[in-house]
């Protein structure tokens, strides 16, 4: 059996050549949009995801496996890709608008042309069921469902998608006796320095592990955050303590390309990874509130204003866009409870 001829264009459509028998020309045929180039030998067909059923069954039936390119959904993966890429969107966001993006066509069984404001909260309410999304998780979920539907098809449907209600929950805060503790019971230095950095920095988990070498000035006393939330870089203070700490472990374990490598040197560690360091240093502790690595962020916080710092420094410290994101510590903070 001839092989499939596949290939791109540049107009949007798919070209496939090769002596087909009389069963895959007739599975060709009843592609839509299809048209035979004679001068060519090849058929055109639109590259669509309505076209990617068939097409595959095509390249099934001939024992071939299909490009890449040739897959469930991947022309709205590829377009939503490319915009999110150009308007200098995060690989992880990017990830995240596709992955709903797709469950969206699946649930429904749709192409994106024919999606309707109707298939909208029937998925929302799916996931939300079947997952327990948080309403942070589902926010992104929405977020993805809109720039693709809105900004990049231009249907008008997407902008009406309702947002939940929030929830105005307190963040989790560990006393100075409870972060003392945690650092205390960690013996390996690249550990202590890691959790000394969230805290004593005010570090998100994905920002410390990401740090290099050259992104701390321990002279200044200060730290490069890079590439932060939002594409933001900032600085963000480093205390003698934290110091000391980065010090010792950088003569022990002389880091390199990142402050914190992995298991394989050119790779830093995971936020997983940190999140396990803090774990099992809350164990040792014996601390039983529930808390993250992030918890030591929000922490940073609420000392920094029950010390008497103006919120609008740790608002630039934090990287917080907005100061109402910040102000969330105010009702955590015991400053003005305890002088009552």
């Amino acid at each position: 059996m001839n092989p499939i001829n596949a290939s791109r264009t540049n107009d949007g459509h798919l070209m496939l050549g090769g002596q087909f028998p009389a069963q895959q020309i007739t599975q060709v045929r009843g592609l839509k949009g299809n048209i035979w180039h004679a001068d060519t030998g090849q058929w055109s067909i639109p590259y669509t995801d309505e076209s990617m059923p068939g097409l595959l069954s095509i390249f099934k039936a001939a024992g071939q496996k299909p490009p890449a390119w040739v897959a469930p959904y991947a022309p709205t993966t590829e377009r939503i890709r490319v915009a999110m890429t150009a308007r200098g969107y995060s690989p992880k966001t990017i990830s995240l608008y596709i992955r709903h993006n797709l469950e969206l066509l699946e649930f429904c069984g749709k192409p994106p042309e024919a999606v309707t404001a109707e298939d909208i909260p029937p998925y929302l309410s799916d996931i939300i069921a079947a997952r327990r999304m948080s309403l942070s998780k589902l926010n992104i979920a929405i977020s993805s469902l809109k720039f693709f539907y809105a900004e990049v098809l231009g249907r008008q449907f997407a902008i009406g998608i309702k947002r939940p209600r929030k929830d105005h929950k307190l963040p989790s805060v560990l006393s100075k006796d409870e972060v003392s503790r945690i650092l205390a019971s960690l013996e390996n230095p690249k550990h202590r320095a890691l959790l000394m950095l969230v805290y004593a920095s005010g570090l998100r988990v994905s920002e410390v592990v990401s740090l290099r070498p050259e992104d701390l000035d321990l002279e200044r006393h200060v730290v490069v955050v890079r590439s932060a939330k939002g594409r933001k870089d900032r600085l963000t203070l480093l205390s003698d303590t934290a110091c000391a700490s980065v010090k010792a472990y950088r003569e022990l374990y002389q880091p390199i390309t990142w402050l914190f490598p992995g298991q394989v040197p050119t790779s830093h560690i995971t936020t997983r990874t940190a999140q396990l360091v803090f774990e099992h240093a809350k164990r040792r502790a014996g601390i039983a509130k529930k808390s993250s690595v992030h918890t030591l962020r929000h922490s940073f916080a609420t000392h920094l204003l029950e010390s008497g710092t103006d919120i609008r420094y740790i608002q630039k410290l934090l990287g917080h866009s907005s100061l109402k994101t910040t102000e969330i510590y105010t009702h955590v903070s015991n400053h003005d409870i305890s002088r009552i």
